[in-house]
């Protein structure tokens, strides 16, 4: 596994002292205090590495003191609600997906409002990384940044190629389309399994609705594939009777259910949880994956055969109509719970991570799993775009130099609810489990949404 200390880290960053080298903290002269941080667990162990590193270089320059505690990401969310609901709150919280409780506790004015610490690297950060800071105070009736955004990601194409060779195909070949995309790996599953391996599915397709992420960031790649990106505009609002909307929708539940119902599919995609698509890609239950950041090469990274020859990362083909399709990205960072007794070095905390230097090394040392909010960096190091790295740079060009779309809960509290519910897996569920028609499936979705939509009014 890749083995990076912070000073080669540092050395790497060719081109970041134009942006600004590591300065010092911005509480000049205080008294040392601590801060009370929940920090999100990394999928691999560089990534907890690497923020236990972003501390102790903070604690030495400024004489603060971070006290952390890191926990998985159910985990993590569970006792985030629970303490803004209690009100014993840390002074701090970093999450990798803020998104999906983030805009609620916004919308009730509970979080600090950070816009001082954004504001300084404002001019660098990526757009989307922004629009996924940003969100609605019902209270103050206005939108204001309530993250501090360090990191962000997007789902790119997992594929065994040494499977795609073995079945006589050959992925230069594979088209540019979306639905071409995914129907040229179909017949690749009889030759395999003509081939001794009998368990084998072409599609790693998260139909599920147990998820709670990846079946939804899935479905919405159908989605803006078929010219559904206008169903939430960042006004907040829902255009469930838009005529391009609703066809987009009918046509990704429609694929979705048939390539189940075909077979191509492995069956027990209907209840994965968000680890479950992984597991079963190094298992070679399938050929090909659609799932968000390299956590699925990373974990194999110390195979080097696997890693350098069998597995291959790829971006997102066109649209079905052939123009480019954005990438969905969300973006983490710290949030500050309103309540919180240190809110002063949680923001000094924050705006020393946020530093180009100190993202980039940060990032870097967890192997490049998050894509910095600043997308200079990418251009300016060449370890996030290093051709000897099979992986990292198709990764990179789409989520940080490609078109890109912010998650629509930046739009409107109510999409997370959308999401939390899984109405659009629930939709393709329902066609395949009760016979419904994509149309009626979708209707039933659509007529949900708009319930969740009334409750939120950005008046």
């Amino acid at each position: 596994m890749v083995n990076m200390s912070r000073r080669s880290a540092i050395a790497g960053s060719v081109g970041l002292a134009a942006m600004g080298t590591l300065a010092r903290p911005y509480i000049a002269n205080a008294a040392a205090t601590t801060a009370t941080v929940w920090q999100v667990q990394g999928f691999v162990p560089e990534e907890d590495a690497a923020f236990r590193a972003t501390v102790a270089d903070y604690e030495k320059a400024s004489g603060n003191k971070i006290d952390y505690s890191i926990m998985p990401f159910m985990a993590l969310n569970q006792k985030a609600v629970s303490a803004m609901t209690s009100g014993d709150v840390p002074d701090l919280i970093f999450h990798d997906a803020p998104e999906t409780i983030l805009p609620q506790f916004a919308w009730n004015d509970s979080l600090v409002d950070v816009t001082d610490v954004v504001d300084i690297q404002k001019a660098k950060l990526s757009a989307t990384s922004l629009a996924c800071a940003s969100y609605y105070n019902k209270v103050t009736k206005a939108r204001s940044f309530y993250l501090c955004p360090v990191k962000q990601a997007c789902a790119p194409f997992h594929i065994w190629g040494d499977l795609v060779t073995k079945a006589g195909f050959k992925l230069s070949d594979a088209p540019k389309t979306w639905d071409a995309f995914w129907d040229f790996f179909k017949p690749m599953q009889k030759e395999l399994r003509n081939k001794g391996m009998r368990r084998i599915y072409s599609l790693g397709l998260q139909v599920t609705s147990v998820g709670p992420n990846d079946g939804n960031a899935v479905f919405m790649a159908f989605m803006i594939a078929n010219g559904g990106a206008g169903i939430v505009t960042p006004d907040g609002k829902l255009h469930g009777d838009d005529p391009k909307a609703l066809e987009a929708a009918e046509k990704s539940v429609a694929y979705m259910a048939d390539a189940y119902k075909a077979g191509f599919v492995p069956p027990e995609a209907l209840s994965w949880n968000d680890a479950d698509d992984n597991n079963g890609f190094h298992e070679k239950v399938f050929l090909m994956d659609f799932d968000g950041t390299l956590s699925t090469e990373l974990a194999m990274i110390k195979d080097k055969k696997v890693y350098f020859d069998e597995m291959v990362t790829m971006g997102l083909p066109n649209g079905n109509d052939g123009k480019p399709v954005p990438a969905f990205v969300g973006a983490g960072g710290g949030f500050i719970p309103k309540g919180a007794k240190n809110t002063a070095t949680s923001k000094d905390f924050m705006k020393y991570f946020m530093q180009p230097a100190v993202m980039d090394q940060n990032l870097k040392g967890g192997l490049g799993r998050w894509l910095p909010a600043i997308p200079e960096i990418v251009k300016s190091d060449p370890f996030w775009l290093d051709p000897k790295d099979p992986h990292r740079p198709p990764y990179v060009k789409e989520g940080a130099l490609g078109p890109t779309l912010p998650s629509y809960n930046a739009y409107n509290p109510a999409w997370g609810q959308v999401q939390a519910e899984q109405l659009w897996t629930l939709a393709v569920a329902d066609v395949i489990k009760n016979s419904m028609t994509p149309k009626a499936a979708v209707d039933k979705a659509i007529k949900r949404a708009e319930a969740l939509f009334t409750k939120y009014s950005f008046v």
